[in-house]
């Protein structure tokens, strides 16, 4: 289903579920509209507790998810980009050694764009297929003849670009496998509960249309703080959607 629209079916929920309650306790709830306007300001004091809380609280995950999305991204890049100037480095070493770390690495891009994305998108954990790739990466270019200082130096440079490499893909997968916990999610549900059931109490009959009206809006706001933290919690999947970009311009680059 369409992200949009998968988001307008939760506020939407949302919303109607609010104005249902807000209509039910405003118009059946029993109590003196004098007495509950006194009530306000008390009822306010705690509303204003719940819910500063509760927004620090979204605000830091939001805040988090960002920069993990942003991290991901930046780590393909740099896997991709150590791959090619490895390859490179390879190059000149030898004409052999630099055909094998060219067929190694593009072999290593093509598993990740096909079997590891779509592991990352659904979560699930990578075979070790990329690892191996990357292993005998290593040890082509740690075995590679350097009979001169020149070839010494691209040797070198090739192994901190696999360097690289690994630290870029350790953070990527880390990256997939974050998310936000179990207990968070339970904590988020009840503070959005919370934030939103204590606003229902206040007011009088008076202003149930507006009462209602604000109620809604709260409620709306807050379900798209948590439809939000929901697509962004998989920086491969969901409204982040880290593309294989940078490997399939890599793939290009060997040929």
């Amino acid at each position: 289903m369409n992200i949009y629209l998968t988001g307008l079916l939760w506020v939407g929920g949302a919303v109607i579920v609010t104005a249902l309650l807000a209509f039910l306790i405003r118009k059946y709830g029993k109590g003196d509209d004098d007495i509950r306007d006194a009530n306000n300001e008390a009822s306010g004091g705690v509303f204003t507790i719940v819910a500063g809380l509760h927004a620090v609280l979204v605000a830091f995950i939001l805040i988090a998810l960002f920069d993990t999305v942003a991290d991901a991204e930046t780590a393909s890049y740099t896997e991709a980009d150590g791959l090619v100037a490895a390859t490179w480095a390879g190059e000149a070493i030898s004409p052999e050694v630099g055909d094998e770390v060219r067929s190694l690495s593009r072999a290593y891009s093509i598993t990740v764009i096909n079997d590891e994305w779509p592991a990352m998108r659904e979560g699930e954990e990578s075979s070790d297929t990329g690892w191996d790739q990357l292993d005998r990466l290593r040890k082509v270019v740690a075995e590679a003849p350097a009979e001169d200082s020149w070839r010494a130096d691209r040797k070198t440079e090739a192994a901190n670009q696999l360097w690289h490499v690994y630290q870029a893909r350790q953070e990527r997968l880390d990256a997939a496998s974050g998310g936000v916990s179990a207990v968070m999610w339970f904590v988020l549900g009840i503070g959005t509960v919370l934030a939103v059931f204590l606003p229902l109490l206040f007011g009088s009959a008076r202003t149930m249309r507006t009462h209602i009206i604000i109620t809604c809006t709260l409620a709306a706001t807050l379900t798209l703080l948590l439809y939000a933290t929901y697509q962004l919690q998989n920086p491969f999947a969901g409204g982040a959607d880290v593309t294989p970009e940078a490997f399939q311009a890599a793939v290009a680059r060997f040929g």
